[in-house]
């Protein structure tokens, strides 16, 4: 049913027309398809629908907040790693990649690019060919300052959820993102 999923991306969205006006929830799009296909799985369209919106939602809100806070996905990505790793705030690039399930060409994108922007340096490490990436003090002072803003925007999108209502959605999500990794064989 990749059509009835592509929907949330396209012409089922939260305001697109359908035979009696712009679809507001995933429940009228999943009984839309019972009414016109009846037969056709449906059960999965008021989960996946909703977390495509709510994921677009997210993006095109962080890429705002992250345009504000003059800082772009990629760079908040790497020195996030780096600063969650903990004092002395270096990893391997080999770790990067690891931890940040992008290549490892990606990463030397991404560190050439914030090393010349003054936010990383390459040090030498353990053994011949180690190299660490370590975060600067301005690269510290961006990352402290983009965290705040970034996650202090995205608690302000989910307080209308309790902490017991909060908990649950986190258990669920963890339950679904597992189970979804293993069928498709996606990395951990």
């Amino acid at each position: 049913m990749a059509e009835a999923h592509a929907d949330a991306d396209s012409d089922t969205g939260p305001d697109a027309d359908s035979d009696t006006g712009p679809a507001r929830s995933a429940a009228e799009i999943a009984a839309a398809w019972r009414r016109e296909r009846p037969g056709t799985p449906t059960e999965s369209i008021e989960v996946v629908t909703p977390v495509w919106w709510l994921g677009k939602l997210f993006a095109d809100d962080r890429a705002r907040t992250l345009r504000q806070a003059g800082i772009d996905s990629a760079t908040l990505d790497l020195l996030s790693v780096i600063r969650r790793s903990g004092p002395p705030y270096a990893l391997s690039t080999r770790e990067l990649a690891r931890r940040t399930l992008v290549t490892a060409g990606a990463i030397s994108q991404r560190v050439a690019r914030a090393e010349r922007d003054g936010l990383v340096r390459r040090t030498p490490g353990e053994g011949r060919r180690a190299v660490l990436v370590e975060l600067t003090d301005e690269g510290h002072a961006l990352i402290e300052r983009s965290v705040d803003t970034v996650l202090g925007r995205e608690a302000e999108l989910v307080a209308s959820l309790s902490a017991d209502e909060r908990g649950s959605l986190i258990a669920l999500l963890d339950k679904l993102l597992t189970d979804v990794r293993h069928r498709l064989h996606a990395p951990e």
